[in-house]
């Protein structure tokens, strides 16, 4: 049968093709299990660390690759796209989501400490942002950083923290004065922090969840948690703002991750319409059949260029200029590659419940991407206030 065509993987082709190659080696039925028995894919990591991917874009005099996020988000789509989904993909993006932070407010010494370590893959470091009261307004997070001789104390907690159990760092917002205190913006008064994980003061809790399940994700809780002030990554008070750095690089892997795992969908969905037979014809001449497979390829094709716009952008204008881009290709990528999801379910009819196909597991993993890391009501919400210039509604 013909391979899918998707024009946008003639870009970085040679990239693309080695990481196929690596991923290869670990099949569907691999991450089937690894999500099953809930174990983190340590042997596939080790592969990928030391093919040289996860520094891919560290720049080389921080022990990195010197790529870019265009190679970074290649490698991810491919990671996706090979059965991994979203089991694969989470267990490399978490400890990068600290890189575009460290890269534009760290210190030297932080980013020479810090940065040869997650290339090496020797540092797993969490994203602490969400927490059980704030949810998506994070201005009105409420973990709370007291000043204290040579730091701060921090109590409060964190939810929805992925890897956290393994974690070595965790990189968090805190707050260090009330709102709008230290300035006129919305956002001030909240500091990124980094420091360790496994320490007694702080408590970890996983929680039991239905997708995804070789990554845990975790309540974290912070007791008189004691963090120096070297440890603070940028300015007080201005972490929100060092923070959308990291998010608009996270809206772009994760629309990334979503491309492949819609790719993959469609692949597979669309093979076995050719070779499934019923009423003695392949049930991919039926239109009801091919108009919805077509339709989310479409959506795909759109949403691989709009991911290559808003990359541009974070290249060439900087992570902060990429928002309205980087919000819009997460966007549409998710929705295509839920309906991509979707169409495939339905194309496999009763089978896509069968744990051997792999179906279900993608249709539910494509589901989170349109709940978070940015849930896509905000999303529209953003681009409601940013492109058209409505009033603001949250």
């Amino acid at each position: 049968m013909p391979q899918v065509s998707f024009p946008h993987r003639e870009r970085q082709a040679d990239l693309r093709a080695a990481v196929s190659e690596l991923c290869a080696k670990y099949d569907a039925a691999y991450w089937e299990r690894q999500d099953r028995e809930h174990t983190f894919p340590t042997d596939f990591v080790r592969e990928f660390v030391d093919a040289g991917y996860m520094g891919a874009f560290i720049p080389e005099e921080y022990g990195g690759g010197g790529g870019s996020m265009a190679d970074m988000s290649a490698i991810v789509e491919e990671v996706a796209a090979s059965g991994g989904g979203l089991n694969a993909t989470s267990s490399i993006h978490i400890p990068l989501l600290c890189v575009p932070a460290l890269l534009s407010f760290g210190t030297e010494e932080q980013k020479q400490e810090f940065l040869p370590k997650v290339a090496r893959g020797e540092l797993f470091v969490t994203f602490g942002v969400t927490e059980p009261t704030a949810g998506t307004d994070t201005i009105r997070i409420t973990t709370r950083a007291t000043r204290v001789d040579g730091g701060y104390l921090i109590n409060g907690a964190k939810v929805w923290n992925s890897g956290a159990v393994r974690g070595d760092k965790i990189l968090f917002l805190a707050r260090t004065s009330a709102p709008g205190e230290a300035g006129g913006r919305r956002g001030t008064g909240l500091t990124l922090f980094m420091t360790d994980l496994q320490v007694p003061t702080i408590d970890i809790r996983p929680i039991p969840k239905m997708v995804r399940n070789a990554v845990e994700s975790c309540e974290v809780f912070f007791a008189d948690t004691f963090v120096a002030d070297h440890e603070v990554i940028g300015r007080v008070d201005e972490g929100f703002y060092h923070m959308l750095h990291s998010l608009n690089g996270e809206r772009l892997l994760i629309a990334s991750e979503a491309l492949g795992l819609g790719r993959w969908a469609i692949e597979n969905a669309s093979r076995y319409a050719n070779e499934r037979i019923v009423f003695d014809r392949p049930i991919g001449m039926n239109q009801s059949v091919a108009h919805p497979l077509a339709k989310s390829y479409l959506q795909l094709l759109a949403g691989a260029e709009m991911l290559t716009r808003a990359i541009d952008v974070y290249a060439t204008q900087g992570p902060a200029a990429a928002g309205l881009l980087s919000n819009a290709a997460k966007y549409l990528i998710s929705e295509a590659a839920f309906d991509a999801t979707d169409a495939a379910m339905q194309t496999f009819g009763g089978y896509s419940f069968a744990r051997e196909y792999h179906i279900g597991r993608f249709w539910t993993e494509a589901r989170l991407f349109r709940v978070g890391p940015v849930n896509n009501q905000m999303v529209l919400n953003y681009v409601a206030e940013r492109a058209l210039a409505l009033p603001r509604s949250y």
